[in-house]
């Protein structure tokens, strides 16, 4: 198997950047998700509320941030003071980030309503509440450091939503960091350890999947569609403990490896296969 992208989201929910080679790092890709909106108590918002968070282009430019979207003028962040700290809440952990002041105005304009912009200058703060061990710790992802997913998989997943009358969906609505060829589908259920190049991951849960996945956003007129699709197949095809699921979860194991498109993947340990992803 071989590495076929590589994926980075510098700020949590909004767009992608492809990537050709990436640093990796105890809680994830090297600028993966430690950006961040939260509202005014400082709760996090995702594009599972603000779907126009899809279409904010976020580009990183040294420690600090450039955003743009279409039809509004991009701005400069400048690195927040670490002296700034604000608490928030992301899911079930809580803890503290750097207020990006000069984002404000930018980003509540552009979703209605009242926002903030946060960095999260220190991962470690954060430990992982799920599947991990007691030292592992995740920036703003949702649970965990990496997601991977495979070409096998989305092709069986579009083929069950063609057959079904559906149009198939590009893999960018999954939002991994990994993405892997292969030729068995689902075979990444029983992935316990994975190599990528020199980098080493556990696998350690399943990814069940929400609405995010059904939208589509139009880089050129902002505008954010939805549809029934991929979760209605999904439902179909990969329900599990009342979930639908698609790609596995990754914590790093060798902090400091660089993985490149490209690489050779090697799955070092699995479970029997037929077990479904790992979950609780």
């Amino acid at each position: 198997m071989r590495l076929t992208s590589l994926h980075r989201y510098p700020v949590k929910s909004a767009r992608v950047e492809d990537l050709a080679t990436a640093e990796v790092e105890p809680w994830g890709l090297a600028g993966d998700r430690r950006w961040m909106v939260v509202d005014e108590r400082g709760h996090f918002i995702s594009a599972r509320e603000s779907h126009r968070l899809l279409t904010v282009h976020p580009r990183l430019d040294g420690s600090g941030l450039q955003l743009s979207a279409p039809g509004v003028e991009s701005i400069e962040v400048a690195p927040p003071d670490p002296a700034r700290q604000v608490p928030v809440t992301l899911w079930k952990t809580s803890f503290t980030a750097a207020e990006a002041t000069d984002a404000t105005a930018w980003l509540s304009e552009l979703l209605g309503g009242a926002v903030r912009l946060v960095h999260l200058d220190d991962p470690t703060r954060r430990p992982i509440t799920g599947f991990g061990r007691p030292d592992d710790r995740v920036s703003l992802a949702d649970g965990y450091p990496l997601l991977v997913t495979t070409e096998a998989s989305l092709t069986a997943l579009n083929e069950a939503i063609v057959d079904d009358g559906g149009d198939p969906v590009p893999m960018e609505r999954m939002r991994p960091n990994l993405v892997v060829d292969g030729d068995l589908s689902w075979a990444e259920d029983d992935w316990r350890v994975l190599r990528v190049g020199d980098a080493v991951f556990r696998a350690v849960k399943g990814c069940a999947r929400c609405v995010i996945t059904t939208l589509e956003a139009d880089h050129a007129s902002g505008a954010v569609a939805g549809g029934k699709e991929p979760l209605r197949t999904l439902a179909r095809i990969r329900r599990f403990d009342r979930k639908a699921w698609f790609g596995v979860n990754l914590i790093p194991d060798t902090p400091g490896a660089v993985v490149r498109v490209g690489d050779e993947v090697e799955v070092l340990e699995a479970a029997p296969p037929g077990g479904g992803p790992l979950r609780a």
